[in-house]
């Protein structure tokens, strides 16, 4: 271990901005390759894909979880997703000033419809 020490104290004498960069660069990679695993354990758990739409869930954890596009939930709520981002349904709900049941339930309904995939054009059935 004293060779690694040794090593180490060299590089912080003769390149302490590169080992400072490669330090922090380090971190990055590994923050975001916890964060994509983590991710991926979470969204490969069959209890999270199509679940029901709850108060405590963002439009986007219902596009993830129904595997849809954010603009069609969004077309689903009839909201503009941009200034209306990060909030939950139970927020959603609030603003609008209707009860969180109704938003849940019109959204419960659309959610198969969108996630239908669109009849195909074939040759030869007209």
């Amino acid at each position: 271990m004293s060779g690694f020490v040794k090593t180490l104290a060299r590089l912080w004498q003769s390149h302490r901005v590169a080992l400072i960069g490669f330090v922090l660069a380090l971190v990055a990679v590994s923050f975001f390759a916890v964060r994509f695993v983590v991710s991926a354990i979470y969204w490969a758990d069959p209890a999270h894909r199509a679940q029901s739409p709850e108060g405590w869930m963002t439009p986007g954890y219902i596009a993830r979880s129904w595997h849809l596009d954010r603009e069609a939930v969004a077309a689903a709520l009839a909201l503009d997703i941009k200034q209306e981002r990060g909030l939950t349904l139970a927020e959603l709900a609030r603003a609008r000033g209707v009860p969180l049941h109704d938003l849940l339930a019109e959204l419960a309904a659309a959610l198969p419809a969108a996630k239908a995939p669109a009849p195909t054009d074939q040759p030869g059935h007209d």
